[in-house]
């Protein structure tokens, strides 16, 4: 049976303010930077397509926490992702751009973070009915495009991902993101199998900066 979409990515998104993204070469550490994630706090996470065994990872790992995780999938590229991921325990799916994964997961009934990073592309993204637009990368503008963007969509919730960084996290919630999502620069080489204690020490800082500790 397919699991029970994330009934409100919004408000997830909003309370959570990180959203952690994992992708590694070695599945075994990435189911383990998994369970680091959620023992210090950060319940909301999407393991990427792009890493190793990803679709096992998200099974094992939906299978084994609890509830109040909310595991969706990254990467989402065509309709067999979303239908792949959602039978592997994704609640939400999340894709670099507006390609066919987003009109199947919405036919799917999942939650979806789309990225887009032009005003057409937001607009698109709107139009296809998105939960929320991950403006991607982040990194291409910045701080100072977000806010050039909340200009024209005041009501669009954004969530940038790529290249934003620990000391970048505040900055980018100040101008009106709903939540940032934050890879390598939280997650390291953990999902490598390299350092879980560094990856504890980051993820208390990240909840420390975004105000939800």
């Amino acid at each position: 049976m397919p699991p029970t979409p994330a009934t409100n990515l919004l408000e997830l998104l909003e309370t959570q303010r990180i959203l952690a993204i994992v992708r590694g070469n070695d599945p075994a550490a990435a189911l383990r930077s998994i369970e680091v994630l959620v023992d210090e706090g950060i319940t909301l996470m999407e393991v990427s397509l792009s890493g190793a065994d990803a679709l096992r990872v998200i099974r094992k790992a939906a299978a084994s926490l609890g509830a109040g995780v909310h595991l969706g999938a990254g990467t989402v590229l065509t309709a067999e992702d979303a239908a792949a991921a959602q039978d592997a325990g994704a609640t939400f799916i999340v894709t670099p751009g507006l390609g066919a994964g987003v009109g199947a997961a919405v036919r799917l009934g999942l939650p979806v973070l789309a990225g887009a990073l032009t005003p057409s592309e937001v607009i698109a993204a709107v139009a296809q009915g998105v939960d929320a637009v991950k403006l991607f990368p982040a990194s291409s503008g910045g701080v100072p495009y977000l806010r050039a963007l909340r200009g024209p969509f005041p009501t669009v919730p954004f969530v940038p991902v790529g290249g934003v960084d620990l000391d970048s996290v505040e900055a980018y919630l100040d101008a009106g993101a709903l939540a940032v999502g934050v890879g390598s620069p939280l997650l390291g080489d953990a999902p490598d199998g390299g350092d879980l204690s560094g990856l504890r020490h980051r993820i208390k800082a990240a909840l420390d900066l975004a105000g939800v500790r």
